[in-house]
């Protein structure tokens, strides 16, 4: 016997069943694409779909090549033909906007998007963090008001209603301004942070010159203090900035969003400016943000396309999926409505014949396979958690009935095959 191979390092097989240390089942993420399909069709959003291999430069120039993300955790190879390097998508955002400038999509009209799928980033796995991780992201390309930062704010809003888990989250907002005022706080910040160098971990003293903000957003305890007193980003705004802030606000008053200004909010990517926002929770440990995102609208401009007013959000699925299946609600169903027993010569088509007659009629079948007994098959019945069992024996087969038992109430009917669908259409409605 060959020795087994395992999945790699923090990327994990999504079974029908949880697994012991990865919880989430095939089901539950199928029930929630359901929900994302309507929620963002509801909107006016379509979905775009991208590769998961994009050429290296394309993250280097969007999401930055002093962050994190590019620095360390990227998958990158050499494509043995090309001679280019290549790399895993780390995000969706970068990947989206490559194909909107690639494919002309914004020469008439703005564009609403979204897309759904994996992302990969070499880091310590953890509990709802993973080296592949599942991602739906809303972009809104061409859209330069507040209104549209407040509708897609809303919009997250409402997919949380959706999935029951409302309550649990908490809004953040903050603005980061444009490029001049960003700059100008940059500078201020830089001079504040080489004050306090003495005390700056290695991780602050890194970022002190390449990424400065990312420093204000530090999780360790020791400099908080300082942390909290260092330059504001909101004080460097001008009167345009401001006001985009502003009517942001009055926006989500209107639409009685509750949200907690914190000024320290940067995010963890170079391209943002004016509106960012987070949706935090405490129910998973130190793992809070479930979505996030903001404006970016220098971005498009910085990979060949025209400059465009941009805004949009991404969140993960498997942190939030671990929030809606402890404190959520999002109906499951994977289990048949019928399940059909055949036992005795030739009663196998027979079954398959009744099965495809019900599935045209839009219900879901099991149709046992192999020779059992009539007692195990029942058995077997139970344990599908279908409602009702289609059982079809010689004597059916001869009279041209078949035997229908409602698992539940253990009623059973012998019926003709042509009124088979009422009685089971009657019994579920009962």
């Amino acid at each position: 016997m060959g020795q087994k191979i395992q999945a790699v390092k923090g990327m994990n097989d999504l079974l029908p069943v949880a697994q012991k240390d990865f919880k989430l089942t095939a089901a539950l993420w199928q029930a929630f694409e359901d929900i994302v399909a309507s929620w963002t069709r509801s909107y006016g959003y379509n979905q775009i779909r991208t590769p998961i291999v994009e050429q290296t430069g394309l993250f280097i120039r969007s999401i930055g090549e002093e962050t994190d993300v590019v620095g360390k955790e990227m998958y990158t190879f050499a494509d043995s033909n090309d001679k280019l390097s290549l790399s895993l998508r780390p995000e969706g955002t970068a990947s989206c906007l490559r194909a909107v400038v690639e494919h002309n999509l914004l020469y008439n009209n703005p564009q609403k998007l979204w897309y759904m799928g994996p992302m990969f980033r070499r880091e310590n796995p953890q509990k709802g963090r993973y080296r592949q991780f599942h991602q739906v992201g809303v972009e809104a390309l061409g859209f330069e008001g507040p209104d549209v930062d407040a509708e897609l704010i809303a919009m997250s809003a409402d997919l949380w209603n959706r999935l029951g888990i409302r309550q649990y989250l908490t809004l953040e907002i903050n603005s980061l301004g444009n490029q001049d005022e960003r700059a100008a706080h940059r500078t201020a910040l830089i001079n504040y942070l080489q004050q306090h160098e003495d005390i700056l971990d290695e991780d602050c003293k890194r970022r002190m010159h390449t990424n400065p903000l990312r420093v204000l957003d530090t999780k360790n305890p020791a400099l908080q203090t300082m942390a909290n007193a260092a330059p504001r980003l909101i004080d460097f705004l001008g009167e345009e900035s401001i006001a985009h802030y502003q009517s942001l606000k009055k926006l989500l008053n209107g639409l009685g969003i509750d949200y907690v200004e914190n000024p320290r909010l940067v995010r963890g990517l170079d391209y943002y400016n004016l509106t960012v926002f987070e949706w935090t929770t405490d129910k998973l440990g130190a793992q809070a943000t479930v979505c996030g995102g903001g404006r970016y609208n220098g971005l498009i401009e910085e990979l060949g396309g025209k400059a465009t007013p941009s805004i949009g959000f991404a969140l993960g699925i498997e942190r939030l999926l671990l929030l809606v299946q402890e404190f959520g609600q999002l109906t499951v169903n994977n289990v048949p409505d019928i399940y059909v027993i055949h036992w005795g010569a030739g009663t196998n088509l027979t079954a398959m014949q009744h099965a495809a007659v019900l599935r045209a009629a839009g219900l879901n079948l099991y149709v046992h396979c192999g020779d059992q007994s009539l007692k195990a098959q029942l058995r077997k019945a139970d344990a599908s958690g279908a409602t009702i069992a289609l059982i079809i024996g010689q004597e059916e087969q001869i009279n041209n009935t078949v035997t229908l038992k409602n698992l539940r109430t253990h009623e059973q009917q012998n019926v003709s095959a042509d009124t088979v669908l009422k009685l089971i259409q009657d019994w579920k409605n009962a």
